[in-house]
């Protein structure tokens, strides 16, 4: 068992492990901790515990001291510099005539680094962009293009139950979505009704789906033929998962009457066959035009989940491979100009060879 506290450095970011070292912290305590971006100063989320070795990404960095009044003055004046900075951005953009969104700006704690982001449909030639961004600030400019999702959570917002985004205020991390768990909850499948404000499918879907797939499994579907305790038999045309109640048609020659029952006041005893008279109901427009905005919408969220995947791959690296980039790049263009220059020495010595 290794004791750890839990630390986050932005609204309802990821909570990251580090070492206390022995200090008393408690939940909502700022801290300055030491991180892969550079020093940064966070908040307590998680208090001091004892958690399985095997949960840890060792070694642990610790905490390098509780913030004082100083340190939360040079974040409130952080703060006030990345609004300038975000403007001066949009002027840069402006001057070079770049199809990108500025998001927001953000210092590091130290100033070692100033984080652009940014949303764009497509990939974006930035590096005159970074060399004038440099020349202003005269620290390590990065800029990194994030997705609608992402743009949604730092920018916030109020949903359609009017309260505030949920990936504002307390998702760590966004779960995929997919349209089966819309048709899993009986919802309308138009995309206005079961979209966020980013565009894509409401993460809250995903809150209610464990529960719904569990009551799903025990409840008859639309259709089936059920048998009550006094004998009867009839067919569910309504079912109400949440209350597991089933309304159910009998008929007995030309007289029909609907009756509703509790799941578990009847039992299935198969499906209507297909050779009974019962007409197909239409599909109306309005419903045709649903499922087709449906097909479109679980398009977007195959290419969201794709482009999430990316990017979580991409930071992956990045934390994993730090600067090793570039020591890489200048190798590779060492070893490139030494077989260039071997190459050149044999040529040289072939035509010194022809003219003895």
């Amino acid at each position: 068992m290794t004791k750890i506290v839990g630390v986050r450095f932005r609204n309802a970011g990821k909570s990251y492990y580090f070492d206390p070292k022995d200090m008393e912290l408690f939940v909502n305590d700022k801290v300055v901790v030491e991180t892969a971006r550079g020093v940064e100063l966070g908040t307590v989320t998680i208090p001091v515990m004892e958690v399985a070795d095997e949960k840890i990404t060792a070694p642990l960095k610790g905490i390098k001291r509780k913030a004082t009044e100083e340190d939360k003055k040079k974040e409130a004046d952080n703060f006030a510099a990345e609004k300038e900075a975000y403007k001066i951005c949009q002027e840069k953009i402006a001057k070079h005539n770049l199809d990108m969104k500025l998001v927001q700006a953000e210092y590091t704690f130290d100033k070692s680094k100033l984080l652009f982001y940014f949303t764009s449909d497509g990939r974006v030639d930035f590096r005159e962009l970074v060399k004038d961004l440099a020349s202003v600030f005269h620290t390590r400019i990065e800029l990194r293009q994030i997705g609608v999702r992402d743009e949604t959570k730092i920018l916030g917002g109020l949903g359609i139950c009017g309260r505030e985004l949920c990936c504002k205020t307390y998702l760590s991390e966004f779960a995929p979505v997919s349209i089966k768990m819309a048709k899993e909850q009986n919802l309308s499948l138009n995309p206005t009704k079961i979209s966020g404000v980013c565009g894509r499918l409401m993460c809250c879907l995903k809150n209610e789906e464990d529960t719904y797939e569990y009551l799903n499994r025990n409840t008859p579907r639309r259709g089936d033929l059920v048998r009550t305790g006094s004998g009867e038999t009839g067919e569910i045309i309504d079912v109400n998962v949440l209350r597991q109640t089933l309304r159910v048609l009998f008929e007995e020659n030309d007289n029909k009457e609907v009756r509703e029952y509790q799941v578990e006041e009847v039992t299935v005893c198969g499906k209507k066959k297909k050779g009974q008279n019962q007409q197909q109901p239409k599909i109306s427009r309005e419903e045709e035009i649903e499922e087709q905005e449906a097909e479109k919408l679980e398009e977007l969220e195959i290419k969201e989940e794709a482009e999430m995947a990316a990017e979580k791959a991409a930071e992956n690296r990045e934390n994993h491979h730090g600067n090793k980039g570039d020591g890489n790049h200048k190798n590779k263009n060492f070893k490139k100009k030494n077989k260039h220059k071997k190459h050149k020495n044999n040529n040289q010595n072939q035509n010194q060879n022809k003219e003895s």
